[in-house]
Parts: structure tokens; sequence; C-alpha cells
């Protein structure tokens, strides 16, 4: 008997940086450890302003460059995500505020991202959006860490 699928979805607030960062490199490591068959790993915004667009160009490079491809189209987070997934993982408190509220009898646990860091000692991952360069680099740096421990920990 097949394994049931676990559910990750990764939530910043337009889905253009970060959570469809968290989705590539948790998708590596996922395909890495030869467990691809067992998860569905997406990501969401909280907000719709970027729907349809691509991840940022320079987190794309970034993350390009670090080896890890960016294929996901921002979408804004719906009903159904409550119940498609298992897990909900969120950037900063904000974000993490805004999908404990928007539904609050989910079968989803909604966590913070920096919660399963070990390396860094951060409580949110940063927005690098209208930082420069190392913004984005920083942003990996911190999922890098928090996205093997939570792997490690599903």
């Amino acid at each position: 008997m097949k394994k049931q699928s676990t559910a990750v979805l990764f939530v910043c607030m337009g889905n253009i940086c970060r959570s469809p960062t968290a989705e590539g490199i948790f998708r590596k490591l996922v395909d890495e450890s030869g467990r691809a068959d067992e998860f569905d790993i997406d990501s969401a915004g909280t907000i719709g302003y970027h729907a349809g667009h691509p991840a940022d160009s320079r987190m794309r490079a970034a993350a390009s460059g670090r080896g890890y491809e960016l294929e996901s189209i921002a979408r804004r987070i719906d009903s159904s995500d409550f119940e498609r997934f298992d897990w909900i993982v969120t950037m900063d408190e904000d974000n993490f505020r805004d999908v404990s509220r928007a539904n609050p009898g989910s079968r989803a646990s909604v966590v913070r991202m920096c919660d399963y860091c070990e390396v860094h000692d951060e409580t949110e991952v940063p927005d690098p959006y209208y930082g420069g360069e190392a913004g984005f680099h920083r942003v990996i740096d911190i999922l890098e860490d928090a996205c093997a421990n939570l792997l490690r920990r599903i």
C-alpha cells in the first residue's frame, strides 16, 4: 500500500520571494532524499497582487546560482488550501497571524518557518524585496537551514 503524501504549503506575503524559494529548496531536498513520492509541495501568498507572475527575477537568479529552480507561479492562499495541506509554513509573524485567522478550524498545522532553524538565530525570514542582492542570499541561507530541519521532523 502506497504511503499517503504529506502536503506542505509555504506562505509569504506576495509569493514571489520567500515562499517560492522555500518551495524550491524543500522540493530539491525531498528529491535528493528519494522521498519525492511522499510529498505534495506548493507555495502561496497572503495577498494576490503578484498572482500569475513567476518568482522575482533577483530571487530566481540568487537561487539558480545555488542550484535551486524556482518554477512556481504566484497565487493567493485560498480556503481549499486549509483542507489540502497538512502543513502551512509561514515566513513571518504577519503571515502566521493572517493564515491562522483565515481558517481557525483548519486541519492544517500552521507553523513558523524559523521555528525549524538550528544554525540561524532568526524569528522571521526577512523580506528581501526592497533590499539589495545580499538580502536574497541571506533568505536562501535561512531557508536552507529551516527546510532541512523541517524535512527531518516531518
